[in-house]
């Protein structure tokens, strides 16, 4: 299979191509479309850099010539699956700035799509890599892919728009796209702004831990390879123009982890910072997961074994998240912008 995997630089993106090649080996050729955001880190699939079926490409799936090179695939005999992960996914940095997520997350699977269009009918899947926070908060049950769209953020909001895009291409003209929402994933080479990955490195070097409101705010949170493993499913068992949610089914409160965190580094409660909750802070996020699981799949990682891995993940890979902490000023800019005044 020839896989266009964009936004393969960052943390779900390099997983999967780590996940694929693992799996099938040669017989896999990965073109991995990546602008290098701040998010964005080459050096993440360093061992496959060289080898003849990967192939990387610095560049933004907003503009067209990047994509159509990209579409080329490896040795310019074109691709037979796009996974779109490229994407502005962090909601607190959406609250700062939306234009572009609007212009990543809306505009640029629109070009994907476009050059999509061209390559049909050899293109077997186009994945559109969605959230479950498109159908907003939810006090009780969970959320259908038949549910409304209810996006809160502008983060949600861009990807519920790329995500109807990617619909719309589909039923107008005929590609074979399937769409997955998936719900909070964690995991290895998580870049340190998000709950579990900035709680353990804060925990490492006895920093506060910056906790939202009464922490009570409660999401599904499915590991990295789970999720990496229903994309690939899906791509051989999915059926085109359906939605499908991926979710881990391990509710959790932020509280609950943060506690967690604490007792797998060996910190104490006191690094708990009680901060101002984030503006529209969604409460809840439940996923039902019966349509994938009828299609034969479920999400079979222990919770609190992946999280204790991803723990020493990170005690152990300490130069590539100190890299970013401490040497990057984006992310010294970002972190005393969101928390300084909290």
């Amino acid at each position: 299979m020839r896989y266009l995997v964009t936004g393969g630089a960052g943390f779900i993106g390099s997983n999967f191509i780590r996940y694929i090649f693992k799996k099938y080996g040669a017989d896999a050729q990965v073109v991995n479309l990546d602008k290098l955001t701040y998010a964005g880190i080459r050096e993440n699939l360093a061992e496959y850099e060289g080898q003849k079926n990967y192939r990387f490409l610095q560049g933004d799936i907003a503009k067209i010539d990047d994509v159509v090179e990209a579409y080329k695939g490896v040795d310019g005999s074109g691709v037979d699956v796009v996974v779109n992960f490229a994407a502005e996914t962090h909601v607190d940095r959406s609250l700062m700035e939306a234009g572009t997520f609007i212009e990543t997350d809306v505009h640029g699977v629109l070009v994907l799509l476009e050059e999509a269009r061209k390559h049909a009918p050899k293109l077997k899947r186009f994945i559109q890599v969605s959230t479950d926070e498109v159908y907003g908060s939810i006090e009780s049950g969970s959320f259908r892919e038949s549910d409304p769209l209810n996006p809160r953020n502008p983060y949600s909001a861009s990807k519920a728009g790329g995500d109807r895009m990617a619909y719309a291409y589909a039923q107008t003209y005929g590609l074979p796209v399937i769409i997955t929402r998936a719900s909070n994933n964690f995991g290895p080479w998580q870049y340190p702004e998000k709950l579990i990955p900035l709680f353990v490195t804060n925990a490492i070097d006895d920093l506060p831990l910056p906790l939202y409101g009464d922490g009570k705010n409660v999401r599904d949170w499915l590991f990295v390879d789970d999720h990496c493993a229903g994309i690939d499913f899906l791509i051989e068992r999915g059926e085109n123009s359906e939605t499908y949610n991926i979710g881990g089914g391990n509710e959790r409160e932020n509280r609950e982890i943060t506690a967690r965190i604490l007792e797998l580094t060996g910190k104490p409660e006191s690094l708990i910072k009680r901060v101002a909750d984030r503006q529209g802070h969604d409460r809840r996020y439940s996923l039902n997961t019966d349509k994938l699981a009828a299609l034969g799949f479920r999400a079979e990682t222990d919770f609190d074994e992946a999280l204790e891995r991803t723990v020493q993940w990170y005690v152990k890979n300490e130069p590539w998240w100190r890299a970013i902490k401490e040497r990057s000023a984006e992310f010294k800019a970002y972190y005393d912008k969101q928390y300084g005044k909290r």
